[in-house]
C-alpha cells in the first residue's frame, strides 16, 4: 500500500492571497459593459449627466447604476417609439407608392386588429413575468452586495489578524523574559487543568469549613447559656471557698499562736481543701 499524503492545512496568508487574486463580480463586468462611453455619440450626449455621476463612482454605486438603468429604460423607450414611427411611415408609403396600390378591407383591418390585441396580451403577460424576474433579481442582487460588502470587510479584518498575531507574540515573548523567577511552591506551576482541579479540591474544603462554622455558629447560644449557668452555679462556691480560705489563715494563725484549737482547725482545713479541690474537679473550673 502507498503511504498516506498527509493533509496540508492552508496558511492564513496563502488563503488571504486567494482572495485578493479571486475573480471580481459578474455585476462589475456587466456595469463596467454598459457604460455610457461605449454608446454612439448621439446617445452620449444624452446621458452626459449620468455618466460623470457614474464615472464618479467607479460605475459600481447602486445609485449610479439605478440612474443608468432608468436612463436606459427612457433611451429605449424613446428608440421604440422612433422606430415604430419610421416603420409605419415607410408602410405608408410603401403602400401609397405601389403601383397598383394595395388596398385593405375593412374585414382584414378587424383581423389585424384581433390578431395585435391578442399580441398586446400576450406582451402584457411576458412583461408581467419579466418584471417578476427582474423583482428577484433585484432582491438577489442586494442580498449579494450586502454579503460581498461582508466579505470584504472580513477580508480586511484578516488582513490585519497577521499583524497583530505577531505583535500578541512579541508581547507574550517580552512577559516571559521580564516575569519573576519562578517560585519554589510546586502549586503555582502546574498547569491549567491541574490548577482547576486544585482549585476545585480547595473550594470543596472551603466550603465545608463553612458549613462546620455555620454549624458552631448555630450551636454558640446553647453553649453561651450553659456557661451562664455554671458561673450562677460557681458564684456560691465562690463565696464559700473565699470563707473557707479565711477560716484556713485564722486557724493557721491561731496555730502559730499556740491556741488549743490548733489541730482541730488543721484537719477541718485539709478537709475543705479537699472539697473545694473536689468541687474544682467535678466542676472542670480553674482558678
Amino acid at each position: 500500500m502507498a503511504p498516506r499524503r498527509k493533509s496540508q492545512t492552508p496558511s492564513p496568508a496563502s488563503v488571504l492571497g486567494q482572495l485578493q487574486n479571486s475573480k471580481s463580480l459578474k455585476i462589475l463586468s456587466i456595469a463596467e459593459t454598459l457604460s455610457p462611453k461605449d454608446l454612439p455619440q448621439s446617445a452620449q450626449k444624452r446621458s452626459s449627466a449620468v455618466s460623470e455621476d457614474s464615472e464618479q463612482n467607479g460605475d459600481t454605486h447602486p445609485a449610479a447604476l439605478a440612474a443608468d438603468l432608468m436612463h436606459y429604460k427612457e433611451l429605449f423607450g424613446k428608440l421604440r417609439f422612433s422606430y415604430v414611427e419610421q416603420v409605419t411611415k415607410e408602410k405608408f408609403l410603401r403602400g401609397i407608392t405601389d403601383n397598383p396600390p394595395r388596398l385593405v378591407e375593412g374585414a382584414e383591418n378587424e383581423n389585424k386588429e384581433k390578431e395585435i390585441l391578442a399580441l398586446k396580451a400576450s406582451l402584457k403577460e411576458r412583461k408581467l413575468e419579466v418584471a417578476e424576474i427582474l423583482k428577484q433579481l433585484e432582491e438577489k442582487g442586494r442580498e449579494l452586495a450586502l454579503r460581498y460588502e461582508r466579505v470584504q470587510l472580513r477580508t480586511q479584518q484578516l488582513e490585519s489578524l497577521p499583524a497583530e498575531i505577531e505583535g500578541l507574540e512579541a508581547e507574550i515573548e517580552k512577559l516571559k523574559t521580564e516575569q519573576a523567577p519562578p517560585s519554589n511552591n510546586p502549586e503555582l506551576a502546574l498547569p491549567l487543568p491541574e490548577t482547576m482541579k486544585l482549585l476545585q479540591a480547595r473550594e470543596a474544603d472551603l466550603t465545608a469549613l463553612n458549613a462546620q462554622l455555620a454549624k458552631l455558629q448555630s450551636s454558640l447560644p446553647n453553649r453561651t447559656r450553659e456557661l451562664e449557668k455554671l458561673e450562677r452555679e460557681l458564684k456560691p462556691l465562690e463565696t464559700q471557698k473565699q470563707g473557707t480560705v479565711a477560716a484556713a489563715k485564722e486557724a493557721r494563725r491561731r496555730k502559730e499562736e499556740g491556741g488549743g484549737i490548733g489541730d482541730e482547725l488543721e484537719e477541718r482545713g485539709r478537709w475543705l481543701r479537699a472539697s473545694e479541690k473536689a468541687l474544682k474537679d467535678m466542676l472542670e473550673v480553674e482558678v
